[in-house]
């Protein structure tokens, strides 16, 4: 059942990206469990369905040649060619949907999708970083969860390497060395922004 949320006049955003492993999503799904009056953009992809998922939950399903023709017209705040014809991205019509109910927009996208989406809103978006303790610890965190191969999670360790050298891009970092003191910064931090006034343009 949906938390009776006052309605929210002026909505922001809130942008959580990470290197895989961090801990970004397990902070998002926190933060959406509390009353802060946040609601989860749906992102789109251009890959079939699979079992189990749902339509507008899980991901907006769209063809691959609709996609192309929604990049083409400007409809996407951020986008991405994962590898050829599969595509990932945030429609701006999500951000429009959950404004028009009232709540905040909490995004857990890549680092190129959360710098994106902050330059696009600029103030009315708060970028988060999630950084491991280390790339060693990052490391120790795949290799627990994962069943890859040795060269798949070399690939992974290379490309969170990468991605790290742009947590100097974001508003904040948030050090994911405890759980517990992870998320309660978080919500420290995006109660903060949240019930901060907007500072009007010059």
């Amino acid at each position: 059942m949906e938390k009776p949320y006052n309605k929210i006049i002026n909505g922001k955003l809130v942008i959580f990206s990470a290197p895989s492993g961090a801990g970004k999503t397990t902070i998002v799904h926190k933060l959406l469990e509390s009353d802060l009056g946040l609601e989860f953009s749906v992102s789109a992809a251009s890959r079939p369905k699979r079992q189990n998922e749902v339509d507008g939950k899980d991901y907006y399903f769209i063809s691959v040649k609709d996609f192309k023709e929604k990049i083409k017209n400007e409809k996407f705040l951020e986008w991405e060619e994962v590898y050829k014809d599969h595509f990932y991205g945030t429609l701006k019509s999500e951000v429009e949907r959950i404004w028009a109910k009232g709540h905040h927009v909490i995004f857990d996208v890549d680092v190129y999708g959360g710098i994106n989406i902050k330059k696009y809103y600029k103030q009315k978006a708060l970028a988060i970083f999630v950084m491991p303790p280390s790339i060693k610890h990052l490391e120790q965190r795949l290799r627990e969860r994962s069943t890859e191969s040795e060269e798949n999670l070399s690939k992974r360790f290379e490309k969170a390497e990468h991605e790290m050298s742009f947590a100097h891009e974001f508003d904040r970092i948030i050090i994911n060395d405890n759980l517990e003191t992870a998320i309660a910064e978080a919500k420290e931090i995006v109660t903060e922004f949240l019930n901060k006034k907007e500072e009007k343009a010059s």
